[in-house]
């Protein structure tokens, strides 16, 4: 981790912050420096797709049709622009099984975003009507937190499995 740091550092004290963009990178720190907005786009495709569905296409019926829909348009975005511009060695080399474990770790974060908000409820519900945000902004921490550090290590670490 420290080299990852350092090259970090001498990215800022030097300003090629272009860097952090462009070109491919092991580092962990700019991997997870870039995650930042490929999750944050991807949780605007599934939170935009969840309206657009249930306002529109199923005319306000079906939620859990919506949010399964547009969680995995949100994933393929993910999958798609990770692989693309983070993760450029995979540690599986066939794509669909790499995608099936790049999906898998994103339902184990779906699974944990909802036990979290479950939590918060069970714990806040009778105090504040806010435990439904505040879940959210906890366990969509925890969640991404998870999707890039499981991802990073079990799917792109650079050591090839069987």
């Amino acid at each position: 981790m420290s080299a990852a740091l350092d090259e970090v550092r001498e990215i800022v004290r030097k300003g090629q912050f272009k860097r952090l963009f462009v070109g491919d990178t092991e580092n962990t720190l700019i991997q997870f420096f870039r995650y930042c907005f490929v999750g944050g786009l991807a949780t605007v495709v599934d939170w935009g797709a969840s309206y657009l569905l249930f306002r529109f296409a199923f005319h306000e019926s079906h939620a859990v049709a919506a949010n399964v829909i547009s969680f995995v348009l949100g994933l393929i975005v993910n999958y798609l622009i990770s692989t693309f511009w983070i993760f450029k060695k995979s540690d599986v080399d066939n794509k669909l099984v790499e995608f099936l474990g790049f999906a898998g770790i994103g339902l184990v974060g779906l699974v944990l975003t909802a036990g979290i908000t479950k939590l918060f409820e069970i714990w806040l519900a009778d105090t504040t009507s806010a435990y439904q945000i505040l879940g959210k902004i906890v366990s969509t921490a925890i969640s991404f937190l998870w999707n890039f550090f499981a991802r990073k290590f079990l799917l792109y670490s650079g050591k090839k499995k069987a």
